[in-house]
């Protein structure tokens, strides 16, 4: 018997390697070439055979062999999006199918076993998130997971079980944008606590556009907004205090130029930026550069 416990030990290492080491191989990434400073389209040909464009935040299952993302025919009106997978089976990319009708900004919880997606009804009295769960080899039908009489947007979750979300509070009207900062999202024995991260990371126009490590360490997200939505990414590097300063322009390889900016995501291997960029329904495309070497080299300038 304690033979056995100390193979397994052994054995953990092994096993924790062989499932992330998918990351590392010429399939990963829906087996892409790999972009490096300067920013690309990510497999457009893939995810939109069809009609429409591939747009807003993406997401990797934690192994890199599902992959979710929204398919919409027009820009801002999620009536007509699909969010839509691939999947890696039997030594290749199978898809894209579709996950949920009129559903986007796919976000999976910590162990992977939920989704959390915006869409869904609207009643022009209350904001939505649903949640998917899995079941087999696939999901639930999406279910309603929050429902307020307050603004949300952008729903995230952490390690830590807090959430993140774009947000008016408990005050002001849901449907006034502007008013919009970048929350935490706190939900306890029934109850929903949401609150601004502060003057530092927000400004007086729409702060609802981002993405947060599971760790919370750090966000990513869309500033300098003009009336348009027009926008620049940014980075914001948590302090140890728990505070959020404002962000740091990701430069000009990434900000080229007036366009909106938005779905920020990064891969779960901590390699890749992803983020949904254009200046129309025309020209709006996923994108994805290198991130781990440009996330060093911005902390290093803070510091």
């Amino acid at each position: 018997m304690k033979r056995l416990f100390f193979l397994i030990i052994a054995l953990l290492p092994l096993t924790v390697m062989a499932q992330g080491s998918f990351w590392k191989t010429k399939d990963a990434y829906l087996g892409q070439k790999r972009p490096l400073d300067t920013p690309y389209v990510f497999a457009n040909k893939m995810l939109v055979p069809d009609s429409g464009m591939a747009m807003d935040r993406s997401a990797f299952s934690a192994d890199g062999k599902e992959y979710y993302y929204s398919n919409a025919q027009n820009w801002f009106d999620g009536r007509s999006t699909r969010l839509k997978y691939f999947k890696f089976e039997n030594g290749k990319w199978n898809g894209p199918f579709v996950l949920a009708k009129g559903f986007y900004t796919p976000s999976l919880s910590a162990d992977g076993q939920t989704m959390y997606l915006a869409g869904g009804r609207s009643d022009n009295q209350h904001s939505y998130f649903y949640a998917v769960h899995r079941q087999g080899n696939g999901w639930t039908q999406p279910e309603v997971f929050l429902k307020t009489t307050f603004g949300l947007y952008d729903l995230m979750p952490t390690n830590s079980g807090l959430f993140y979300v774009g947000s008016n509070g408990r005050q002001g009207n849901q449907r006034n944008y502007q008013d919009y900062d970048f929350c935490s999202l706190k939900i306890s024995q029934g109850d929903t606590v949401v609150q601004s991260l502060g003057k530092e990371i927000n400004t007086p126009a729409f702060d609802g556009d981002f993405y947060v490590a599971p760790d919370e360490s750090y966000m990513i997200v869309s500033y300098k907004e003009k009336p348009d939505y027009e926008c620049e990414l940014g980075i914001s590097f948590r302090r140890a205090d728990g505070s959020w300063p404002a962000p740091i322009n990701l430069g000009p390889l990434i900000n080229d130029g007036d366009a909106h900016r938005w779905g920020e995501y990064v891969t779960p291997d901590g390699k890749y930026l992803f983020y949904t960029k254009g200046t129309s329904a025309k020209d709006c495309h996923l994108y994805w550069v290198r991130f781990d070497t440009l996330k060093k080299r911005l902390r290093a300038e803070i510091h």
